[in-house]
């Protein structure tokens, strides 16, 4: 049994790496550019929204709050209506300001490496070959940073095309940590 605290180096490198990576295909990789659409007419819609100061969010429309409201004659009749929709609110000017978000990206690679290194260093032993430190701490990572978003595609009614997408950048995201525990497992 491998401690987290000696694999400190591989977590730290693997979090590193994962940001700079991810920093790259938002930044200059092109393949995310269609992932959300524009409105139609989004000037009048953003004026028609912007007078009810909505407080940043997520949000569902038509609300229903329970099932014995979406069981409702009046609810049944609003989502036939339309528009149905799942949106997220932001604060105004927050897009201009991305350093906490990206704080928390470095944090959350942290955390997924931390959990590669409980499972590797519970399940390998020091010394053990590449491959199968690559292979279980991959595995993890991939787990951690892909498997949750098929979610978005199934009860949100995201495009699949953008699920698959970022289920890709998992897999490399999952690659780079798997190579960093890899080369740096203890002998």
């Amino acid at each position: 049994m491998i401690s987290i605290p000696s694999l400190w180096l591989p977590i730290l490198l693997s979090g590193v790496l994962v940001f700079l990576t991810s920093s790259v295909i938002h930044m200059l990789l092109t393949y995310h550019k269609n992932d959300f659409v524009q409105v139609p007419n989004e000037d009048a819609v953003m004026d028609a929204l912007r007078p009810m100061n909505i407080p940043a969010g997520d949000y569902v429309m038509p609300y229903a709050g329970g099932m014995d409201v979406m069981n409702s004659a009046e609810y049944k009749a609003k989502v036939e209506k339309g528009p149905v929709a799942f949106f997220t609110v932001l604060a105004p000017g927050s897009m201009f300001n991305m350093g906490p978000q990206l704080a928390q990206w470095f944090v959350y690679s942290l955390v997924v490496s931390v959990i590669a290194a409980y499972v590797g260093g519970r399940t390998l032993m020091a010394g053990e070959d590449y491959l199968a430190v690559f292979r279980l701490t991959g595995t993890v990572a991939f787990a951690c940073y892909a498997m949750a978003m098929p979610q978005r595609s199934i009860w949100y009614k995201q495009r699949w095309g953008s699920t698959a997408r970022t289920m890709f950048d998992g897999l490399v995201y999952s690659l780079v940590t798997a190579g960093a525990f890899g080369w740096l497992w203890p002998a």
